[in-house]
C-alpha cells in the first residue's frame, strides 16, 4: 500500500448485515448467570422486567450469528461502515516497521462506538411499546449515544452520570440534553440507592455501579420503563461486533492479516467488538494474532480483579455475574477515562482470558495521555481518554518492533474522539495530571464484600 493510500472503506453495500455471537464458537461455555435471591440460573422472566424479550433471546443464544434488522441498518447508515486507517505517520515518527491500523467509531453521531449497541437496544424497546430507558453513563459516551439513539425511536431517555465525570464533562450534558434526554449526576436523590450513598459520603464521586443502581431502581418501579445497558451484557458485545466484523473485510483489501490486536477494556464492549470476530478466525485456525486487552491502572479489573460472582451494581440489584471485579462495593479513583471505571469485566471477556484466549495489560492515565497527544500530532485525531490506553500499548509494541526488526501488523480501535474531553489533556498538558495504582490494600478491601457463591 502507499504513503497515500492510509484510508481504507467500504461501501454501503459491503456493510455486515449479521453481528456475530462468539458463544457459538467457544471451547467451554460460560458459567450460568444467577438470581441473587435464589442463586438459581436466571430464566427469561427474571429479566423481563428490563430488557424486551427480543434482547433477552439474544442474550441467551447459542446462533453464531443474528440477523441485524433494516430499521436498525437505516440508522447504522448514518456513519457505518467506518473508516479504517493505516497510522502511517506515527509509524514514521515511532521509526518502527510495524503496520499500525486502527478502526475509527468517532464518526459517530456521538462521537463514539457506543451508538452501535444504543440503536439496535432502542429499536428492539421502541418495538416492545416501551416509553421510556433508563441508564447510567460514565464518561458521557454511552449516555450520549443512547439519547441519540432513544430520539430516533421516539423514546424518552434519563441518564444517571458518575458525579466525577458529570463536573469533568459538562459538555456531555449539553449534548445528551440536545438529544432530548434527561440527565443527573449520581449519586442522586432521586432514588433510594442514591440516597444511601449520600448518607455515607455526601461528597461521594459515585460509580458505574452506583449509577447502574439508580437506573435499574427506576426501571423497575415504572411498567412502561425498561433499562438499557452500554457494556458488560452478552447483547451488547454483540452488537458490537460489526466493528471487527468490518475491519476483517478492510484488512483484507488492505492485504493484510493482524498479529496483535489492542483493545481497551472497561466493561468490555468496544473490546469485544473489535477482537471476537478475529478470535472466531483464530479459533477456526485461519490466522493466529495475540489479542491484547488495556486497562487502567486504577480500575484493574481483569489483570488484579478476582473471578468470582458479583452485582454488576453497587446496591445489590442486578443478577450475579462471574466475571473479573473488584468488588461492586469498589469506588474507583476519579481519573478522566471515565468509560474504564467500572469494577468488573464483562463475563464474556472474562471468561475467554480464563481460557487464555486473550492477555491482559494495565496502564497508568499519564502514559496514556502521552500516547494520546503522541497520536494527535501524528495523525490529527485527539483521542478520547479511554483508547489512549490502547493506543499506548500499541505504541509499546511498535517499539519493540523497532527493536526486534519485525514488521508486526497491529491493529486497534480508536473507540471515540476527545472532544468533550479536552480538560483532560489541559490538566496533561499543564502537569496537573495525576497516576493512580490500586493498592493491593485497597483491592483486598474491596473484595471483601463479594457475595458467597460456589464455584
Amino acid at each position: 500500500m502507499t504513503e497515500a493510500a492510509t484510508k481504507i472503506v467500504l461501501s454501503e453495500s459491503e456493510m455486515p448485515r449479521r453481528w456475530y455471537n462468539i458463544m457459538a464458537d467457544l471451547p467451554s461455555p460460560p458459567p450460568a448467570v444467577l438470581h441473587p435471591g435464589t442463586l438459581q440460573p436466571v430464566g427469561p422472566d427474571d429479566l423481563a422486567p428490563l430488557f424486551p424479550m427480543a434482547l433477552i433471546e439474544q442474550e441467551v443464544t447459542q446462533e453464531r450469528y443474528v440477523p441485524i434488522p433494516d430499521e436498525v441498518l437505516d440508522v447504522y447508515r448514518l456513519w457505518r461502515p467506518s473508516p479504517l486507517f493505516r497510522a502511517h505517520r506515527l509509524e514514521r515518527a515511532l521509526g518502527t516497521p510495524a503496520r499500525i491500523y486502527y478502526k475509527y467509531e468517532g464518526v459517530s453521531p456521538a462521537g463514539s462506538h457506543k451508538p452501535n449497541t444504543a440503536v439496535p437496544q432502542a429499536y428492539y424497546n421502541a418495538a416492545a411499546g416501551i416509553r421510556r430507558l433508563t441508564t447510567e453513563t460514565g464518561a458521557g459516551q454511552w449516555g450520549t449515544a443512547l439519547a441519540f439513539a432513544s430520539a430516533q425511536f421516539g423514546l424518552e431517555c434519563e441518564i444517571w452520570q458518575v458525579r466525577a465525570s458529570y463536573d469533568q464533562k459538562p459538555y456531555r450534558k449539553v449534548m445528551i440534553e440536545t438529544f432530548g434526554g434527561t440527565i443527573h449526576p449520581s449519586p442522586s436523590d432521586l432514588t433510594a440507592a442514591g440516597r444511601a450513598i449520600l448518607a455515607k459520603d455526601p461528597a461521594s464521586p459515585g460509580s458505574l455501579g452506583i449509577a447502574i443502581s439508580e437506573a435499574v431502581e427506576v426501571a423497575a418501579q415504572h411498567p412502561d420503563t425498561n433499562y438499557a445497558l452500554g457494556s458488560v451484557l452478552n447483547h451488547v458485545l454483540l452488537h458490537q461486533t460489526i466493528i471487527g466484523e468490518e475491519a476483517l473485510l478492510q484488512l483484507a483489501k488492505a492485504g493484510d492479516v493482524p498479529d496483535v490486536i489492542v483493545g481497551c477494556t472497561g466493561g468490555g464492549s468496544n473490546f469485544a467488538g473489535l477482537a471476537f470476530p478475529f478470535l472466531r478466525e483464530k479459533l477456526a485456525g485461519t490466522m493466529s494474532p495475540t489479542i491484547r486487552a488495556v486497562e487502567p491502572a486504577s480500575c484493574p479489573s481483569l489483570t488484579k480483579g478476582v473471578y468470582a460472582y458479583d452485582f454488576g451494581d453497587t446496591a445489590g440489584m442486578t443478577p450475579l455475574m462471574k466475571m473479573h471485579t473488584l468488588g461492586h462495593d469498589f469506588i474507583p479513583d476519579p481519573i478522566h477515562a471515565g468509560g474504564l471505571r467500572y469494577h468488573g469485566m464483562a463475563p464474556l471477556i472474562s471468561h475467554v482470558y480464563e481460557l487464555g484466549l486473550i492477555e491482559a495489560v494495565a496502564k497508568t492515565q499519564r502514559e496514556c495521555f502521552e500516547a494520546g497527544v503522541r497520536f494527535a500530532r501524528t495523525e490529527g485525531i485527539i483521542p478520547a481518554p479511554e483508547p489512549t490506553h490502547a493506543l499506548a500499548a500499541c505504541i509499546e509494541e511498535a517499539l519493540r518492533c523497532k527493536e526486534t526488526g519485525e514488521p508486526k501488523v497491529i491493529l486497534t480501535a480508536l473507540c471515540g474522539h476527545g472532544h468533550l474531553d479536552l480538560a483532560a489533556y489541559g490538566a496533561f498538558l499543564s502537569g496537573g495530571l495525576a497516576d493512580h495504582e490500586l493498592s493491593d490494600e485497597a483491592l483486598a478491601a474491596a473484595v471483601a464484600t463479594l457475595p458467597q457463591v460456589s464455584g
